[in-house]
C-alpha cells in the first residue's frame, strides 16, 4: 500500500470510490454545498493505493465560521475490500499531521462522534452546519490549543481572497 497526495488525474476515480462507499444522492448533503465552486485543499488531499489501484481517498475544503478559516473534513473512504485494514486511520492521522505542520489550527467534520473520538474530535458548541445536518454530528478537533475558542456561528462557503 502506498501512499500519494491526490492529482487531478485522480479525481473521477476518488469520485467513483466515493459512489461506491456512500449512499446515493450523497451530493445532495449540506456538506457539498459548502464544497461547490470551492477548491480542495490540495495538500491534504490523499489517495492510498496498492496492486489493484484506489484503496482510500480523503480530501479537505476551506470553510468559514464567523470570519475564521476551518478545515472541513470529508469524504474519506476506503473500498469495501479493504474495510477493516485500518486504512481509513492512516489516512486520519497522516493528513491531520499534515494539516497542523502546514499551520492549520482547526478541523471541522461532520460524522459519528464514537469513531472519530479516537483521532481527538468532539462536538461542537454553537457551529452549526447548513440544514438538515444533526448538530450531534457536527465535531471538531484543535490542531492548536485553543483554536476553536470563540468560533461560533453558521459554517459557511469559503470567499476566495
Amino acid at each position: 500500500m502506498q501512499l500519494f497526495q491526490e492529482t487531478p488525474a485522480d479525481w473521477w476515480e476518488v469520485e467513483a470510490l466515493y459512489d461506491l462507499c456512500f449512499a446515493p444522492g450523497r451530493e445532495a448533503l449540506s456538506s457539498y454545498r459548502l464544497r461547490e465552486g470551492v477548491a480542495p485543499v490540495a495538500d491534504l488531499c490523499l489517495v492510498l493505493r496498492d496492486e489493484n489501484g484506489l484503496a482510500a481517498a480523503i480530501r479537505y475544503w476551506p470553510v468559514q465560521i464567523g470570519g475564521a478559516e476551518v478545515l472541513l473534513l470529508g469524504p474519506i473512504a476506503v473500498h469495501p475490500t479493504h474495510q477493516g485494514e485500518g486504512l481509513g486511520g492512516w489516512l486520519m492521522r497522516e493528513s491531520l499531521g499534515r494539516a497542523a505542520r502546514l499551520g492549520y489550527g482547526r478541523v471541522l467534520l461532520v460524522g459519528d462522534e464514537p469513531y472519530y473520538r479516537r483521532f481527538g474530535f468532539a462536538r461542537l458548541e454553537g457551529v452549526v452546519m447548513p440544514p438538515p445536518t444533526n448538530p450531534a454530528r457536527v465535531l471538531g478537533l484543535e490542531l492548536e490549543a485553543g483554536a476553536w475558542q470563540g468560533v461560533r456561528g453558521e459554517v459557511a462557503k469559503h470567499l476566495a481572497a
